[in-house]
Formats: C-alpha cells, sequence, structure tokens
C-alpha cells in the first residue's frame, strides 16, 4: 500500500506535524496555559458546527446500503477492501444543487464518505466513475488527514507549505481512487468530469486533456497553483495516468511572490485571507494578555526578592516587642526599596502595602505552628492573581 502515498507527502507531513508540535508547545508555554482553554473553546465551537452537518447528511442524504444503491453500495465496498481498511465508513448520495463533488469527514469516531448526487448523475455511463470518487476520498480518511490536521493546524497556514502539504495529500488520495478503478484512464476520466461537467466528460480526449500540462509552467500558472490546495486537474489526471509522468517544471520566480501569500485553505482567495486575519486576531487576544501578565508577573518576582529585608525587619521587631511598630521607621525599615518603590505600613495589622505602577502587592503576616511570623502576599488594587509570582500563588514567601 505504500506506492498510494504521494512520496512527497511523507516528507511534507514529518515537516508539518513537527513543526505543528513545537508551534503548539510554543503557544501554551507562551500563554501559560490559556491557549488550551481557547482550544477547549475552540473544539466545543467546532463540536456544534459539525453536528450540524452530520445531521444535514443523516437526514436529507440517502444512506448506501444493501437496500437503497445495492450496486453503488457493493462498489464502495469493494473499494474499503482493496485499500485495504476494516472498518466500513457510512456512505451516503447528498444532493448537490448543481456541484460536482465529493468529502470525507469525521464525527467523534464515525467516519463518513458523501457524494453528491450530481457526482452520481455524471458518472452514470462511466463503468468506474464512482469508484474513483469513493476511493479518493477513502483516501482522506486511510490516511488520517483529518485528525493530523489538527496538530499540523498552526504551521498551515504558512505560504508554500501548508499549499504544498495539501496538494500532496490530493496527490495521495488521487493513487487511493486511481487503486479502486480498473484501469488508469477510467480513472483519470472520472477526473476530467470536474473539468468537463455532467456530459461533456464523454467527450474529452483524455491525451490531449494531459497534453495542456504544457501551460502549467508558466508565471502566473506556477503562482496560483503554489498559493492552492490542489493541483491543477490536468496535472492531476496526468499523475493519475503515469504516476512518475515528467511534467512542466514550475516558473522560479513564481516562487518569490508566492512565498508572501499565506495558505488560506479551501477557501483561497479574500475570503480565506479573512479568516487567517481572523485566526491571527484570536490568537492574538490570547497571547497578548497572558503575555502582559508574564511581563508584570516578572517584574513582581524581583521586588518580591527585595522586600525580604523589610519583612524580616518587621518580623524582628514583633517578636521583640511583642507589638506592631507605628512605623517603618521604628523597625527601622526604608520606606523605598532600591528601585524607588513605596512601602506603607498598616501599624494595626502590620500589613505592608507596595505601591507599583502595576498595581498594588500587599503581604498580610500570620503565624505558623511554631509561632514565627509568615508573609502571604496577595493582589491589591489593579493587579490580577494571575500576575502574581509563582511563589504567591503557590504559597512561598
Amino acid at each position: 500500500m505504500d506506492s498510494l502515498v504521494y512520496p512527497r507527502e511523507r516528507t511534507l507531513g514529518i515537516i508539518t506535524l513537527v513543526l505543528g508540535l513545537i508551534a503548539w508547545l510554543c503557544l501554551i508555554v507562551g500563554t501559560v496555559g490559556v491557549a488550551l482553554i481557547g482550544l477547549l473553546v475552540g473544539f466545543i465551537v467546532y463540536l456544534i458546527a459539525h453536528s450540524t452537518l452530520i445531521s444535514h447528511i443523516r437526514g436529507n442524504g440517502v444512506e448506501l446500503s444493501a437496500a437503497q444503491f445495492p450496486d453503488l453500495h457493493a462498489q464502495f465496498l469493494d473499494c474499503v477492501r482493496t485499500l485495504g481498511m476494516t472498518d466500513v465508513p457510512e456512505a451516503y448520495i447528498l444532493n448537490g444543487n448543481g456541484g460536482l463533488n465529493a468529502f470525507a469527514t469525521k464525527f467523534l469516531r464515525t467516519r463518513y464518505v458523501v457524494v453528491y448526487s450530481d457526482v452520481l448523475d455524471a458518472m452514470a455511463k462511466h463503468p468506474d466513475g464512482l469508484r474513483f470518487y469513493f476511493g479518493h476520498e477513502l483516501g482522506h480518511l486511510r490516511m488520517k488527514h483529518l485528525t493530523g490536521a489538527l496538530w499540523r493546524w498552526p504551521v498551515l497556514w504558512l505560504p508554500l507549505l501548508g499549499a504544498a502539504y495539501s496538494r500532496a495529500r490530493e496527490s495521495t488520495c488521487d493513487r487511493h481512487g486511481r487503486a479502486c478503478c480498473s484501469s488508469a484512464e477510467n480513472a483519470a476520466l472520472s477526473l476530467a468530469a470536474l473539468s468537463a461537467g455532467v456530459t461533456a466528460w464523454q467527450r474529452v480526449d483524455l491525451p490531449a486533456f494531459i497534453g495542456q500540462t504544457r501551460h502549467n509552467s508558466g508565471f502566473w500558472m506556477s503562482f496560483h497553483e503554489l498559493t492552492a490546495g490542489y493541483p491543477w486537474l490536468t496535472k492531476r489526471a496526468a499523475r493519475i495516468v503515469e504516476p512518475d509522468a515528467a511534467l512542466p517544471r514550475r516558473n522560479p520566480f513564481a516562487y518569490l511572490l508566492a512565498v508572501f501569500v499565506p495558505y488560506a485553505g479551501r477557501l483561497g482567495g479574500g475570503f480565506g485571507l479573512l479568516i487567517l486575519v481572523y485566526i491571527v486576531g484570536v490568537l492574538a487576544a490570547i497571547a497578548i494578555p497572558a503575555y502582559q501578565d508574564y511581563t508584570v508577573r516578572s517584574r513582581l518576582a524581583v521586588v518580591l526578592a527585595q522586600t525580604t529585608p523589610a519583612r524580616r525587619a518587621l518580623g524582628d521587631f514583633y517578636e521583640r516587642n511583642k507589638r506592631v511598630p507605628a512605623s517603618l521607621a521604628e523597625a527601622q525599615v526604608e520606606p523605598r526599596l532600591p528601585d524607588g518603590t513605596l512601602l506603607e505600613l498598616d501599624p494595626e495589622r502590620m500589613v505592608l502595602t507596595l505601591s507599583l505602577p502595576q498595581g498594588k502587592l500587599i503581604f498580610d503576616p500570620s503565624r505558623d505552628s511554631a509561632g514565627h511570623i509568615i508573609w502571604h502576599c496577595v493582589n491589591g488594587e489593579g493587579l490580577k492573581p494571575t500576575q502574581l509570582p509563582l511563589s504567591c500563588r503557590a504559597g512561598r514567601r
């Protein structure tokens, strides 16, 4: 089955997986775990939204079975066996409203293959027509493309890399579709229907169609393919007929422009870029406050260390005199720290307050089991609990 995997997918899959995991780690550590909350919220939103799609498929589609479209169901099962898959996904025919398309999806542990009714109509006179679409979508499930996208998601928008990985996956799935057909030519003709339409595909001259790949080396043809998630259909057909076909190389100058265009997914264009901007905005909304908390926390950690002599002097005064000093001066404590931070003493409870530009940090004394003075640092006006040094939040002084 290794021959069903497009060689570049292995390389690009490893690169995107490693970079994706590193990006997730940096995101989680950099936001001090706040990104996990965002991920959880995103998963809940995804779950609700995706359940709408699954409900639509199950409620409005026709499920392939021994009773409904038994011939197509038999082809589907044969393709599943050909690809060596042990678990049989659910398969549905759904009204395409004029669109020639098919897709694979997954909801929780259940996997689905959906073929639009227009593809069914278009392939009515093609003995292998639907087998190619079955195989292509089963390829996504067999290769776990849906699950793997989550781990790679932070880097899939990167220029060149994200689009290249997407195109490699599609080439892999084309090979799966080819494996389900009786011949490479039949598989390529199934793909040609996406170009010529429901009936005109029958008059497509396959060698001439594949010969159109000669146009692919142009600057703009190269640029738009480099920023797209699918190879050109002519190129896909050529690779189906001859997996190792020598195809025209892309214009090298197209890479210089494409490197500035983030991959926006299947939507592409303006809508895809808007989605990318939205994603970056959400991440910024999470990361910027977390970074601000981190900088405040680092500043307070320094101040916390500078208060040690003052707190020790106040504790010693109380131990010697059995009373709270009337002022900082009485305990021989300077009213300012070395960095200029102002100290204030409550002469009734011996609470020490530090006035910082970020807010107030409060030290509240108490006695431990041995009768010694210990200090608890808490946030006052202007400070958030998440901005306290770790030693304060962990209960250490």
